[in-house]
């Protein structure tokens, strides 16, 4: 897999360009290569693996969500963390971030789960594994998405313009260590499944919370 081949926006091309000719990349091209030729279903389609990067180019990124690794049905991921497309019904942690918004903010619970209008306002929607197999999570852990994506979060915390991480679950708050704070910002809770929203999800307040601190940093809150 070289950065020739992948269709990715511009400045983080040039940040990527590196890891796209490491051995990791080449060993997970050939591995995502025999999935398709098995025959097995692979989420999202190829060209909405990099969508968040390809949505929110990196000089844009104001906030980031990080989540594990992509929806396993038919029609959901599209390469947005907790995002589905349009005319999906909402997974029941996305159900629970739009019932926390609405009581955080006030904000209707919408009738599409898509979250593309959360990424182009510079909300970068990172899940740390990239691909799935059909009706199999985390299928694909361990075969190189982690340590690009650690690259992608890397290269955010090499930034002096502040981020706010928004760390969910103890998976999310494990990458807590590798982001410079100062200047940047984490919020920390739990995940928004159903198995953990009650334990303090509900009542987190992360949206408001992070657009009180973009508003301190003289940046646009978000229209969530």
């Amino acid at each position: 897999m070289s950065a020739a081949e992948i269709k990715l926006e511009p400045e983080w091309k040039s940040l990527l360009a590196d890891e796209f000719a490491k051995p990791y990349m080449q060993k997970l091209k050939s591995f995502l290569r025999e999935q398709a030729r098995s025959g097995k279903t692979l989420y999202p389609a190829g060209s909405d693996i990099f969508n968040a990067l390809n949505l929110t180019p990196f000089s844009q990124v104001k906030v980031v969500i990080l989540g594990q690794d992509p929806y396993h049905g038919p029609g959901q991921a599209h390469g947005l963390c907790f995002s589905v497309q349009d005319g999906v019904p909402f997974p029941p942690s996305l159900r629970n971030i739009f019932k926390e918004l609405q009581t955080d903010c006030g904000v209707p619970i919408p009738e599409s789960g898509n979250l593309t209008r959360w990424a182009r306002q510079g909300v970068l929607l990172l899940n740390a594994v990239l691909t799935v197999e059909q009706a199999r999570a985390a299928s694909h852990k361990g075969q190189g998405w982690e340590l690009f994506t650690d690259t992608v979060i890397r290269k955010l915390s090499e930034r002096d313009d502040p981020v706010i991480f928004l760390l969910w679950g103890a998976f999310a708050q494990s990458k807590a260590a590798m982001i410079r704070t100062p200047p940047h910002l984490i919020f920390k809770t739990v995940h928004p499944s159903p198995l953990s929203a009650h334990n303090g999800w509900f009542g987190s307040r992360h949206f408001s919370r992070a657009n009180e601190a973009l508003e301190r940093l003289g940046k646009e809150p978000v229209r969530w």
